[in-house]
């Protein structure tokens, strides 16, 4: 039996330096120590020796275990540290090799000019209003004095939900002017920002979805030439003093006088170009004195108080403040183009 201990021990220890991973130890762990292992085996054989033998087979016996058990431990934290060694080597980082550049994005163009718009009209004592895109047909129409038959209310022009032309999507920002003529204390003086969606064909300075910015000013006094006046100071903020500006005569069922507003075209000067499709201007807005029959539906007496309206495309502002072409440019997300906008 002596024999047998002192083959197993150093059968074992030259098995426990050999193991090249933990799961080789953990199985020779059981070879040599488990329930059914060789050592187990021999300890077995106890029985047959005398009683004077079995003392000194015994503590030979739990010496060979205890060296075992020893050997396997120092065996085990060796594969540990060659495997850590092995996984930091692996995932050694280089610190003097250039890192990544992060890339910062930026706003689009559309809404550098909406800010800016938006911060000129707060600057002028204006409330900055929200409100939904899906509309109601007597928001979007009915209230603004756009009765059945208007020609704005055709399927041929128009986004609609359901067969009886009720609910739609907003063809225009100016619904947020009854939104505020029903919620808000007179005077008002709001602008109102938002998408708007027609079903307009797509070219140079269309888009069958685009953004608007309604404006309104109710109060005591209100004339055309208040609204003149600010528009024109607007557009010299915006594009600099000298800013050539025109105001044609036109039609809105909201508003009466109605009037629409143009800006030099910035590609040819007044010339005349495909960006402004030979006529040397871009329109820019339609405006007016806000109806009586738009007041008086919001119940508000045209007699004592009067108003203005406008609505601003705000991409066709982008496209002259910033020399954009093509109105499809803003739409398409080419991180060329727009990687040269900043703030």
């Amino acid at each position: 039996m002596k024999e047998q201990l002192a083959k197993i021990r150093a059968q074992a220890l030259e098995a426990f330096e050999q193991a090249r991973d933990s799961a080789a130890l953990d199985a020779l762990r059981v070879q040599y120590l488990g329930k059914k292992g060789e050592l187990t085996a021999v300890l077995k054989q106890m029985g047959k020796l005398s009683a004077e033998e079995r003392p000194a087979m015994g503590q030979l016996a739990n010496e060979v275990r205890s060296a075992l058990e020893s050997a396997i431990e120092t065996a085990g934290k060796k594969l540990e540290a060659a495997a850590l060694e092995a996984k930091l080597k692996a995932e050694t980082v280089d610190v003097t090799v250039p890192g990544k550049a992060v890339t910062i994005g930026h706003k689009h163009p559309m809404y550098l000019a909406l800010d800016e718009i938006k911060d000129i009209f707060v600057g002028m004592g204006f409330t900055i209003l929200d409100g939904p895109e899906i509309e109601l047909a007597y928001y979007n129409f009915d209230r603004l004095n756009a009765e059945e038959g208007h020609p704005s209310r055709d399927w041929s022009d128009t986004f609609y939900f359901d067969e009886d032309s009720r609910v739609m999507l907003r063809s225009q920002t100016s619904p947020m002017q009854v939104h505020a003529m029903e919620t808000m204390k007179l005077p008002i003086r709001i602008v109102a920002p938002g998408r708007v969606y027609r079903k307009d064909e797509v070219d140079a300075t269309h888009s069958p979805m685009f953004h608007q910015i309604e404006g309104m000013v109710i109060d005591k006094g209100v004339t055309m030439a208040d609204l003149k006046g600010t528009l024109n100071a607007v557009m010299e903020q915006l594009f600099g003093k000298g800013t050539v500006t025109r105001f044609r005569p036109h039609h809105f069922p909201f508003t009466e006088p109605s009037c629409e507003m143009d800006v030099q075209c910035h590609k040819c000067g007044g010339k005349g170009c495909p960006t402004c499709k030979g006529e040397g201007w871009i329109e820019v807005l339609g405006g007016g004195v806000v109806n009586r029959k738009v007041l008086e539906n919001c119940n508000i007496d045209p007699d004592e108080y009067s108003g203005f309206a406008f609505g601003i495309g705000i991409e066709r502002i982008a496209m002259l403040k910033y020399g954009i072409n093509n109105i499809g440019l803003m739409f398409e997300n080419n991180l060329q183009f727009l990687k040269q906008f900043h703030e």
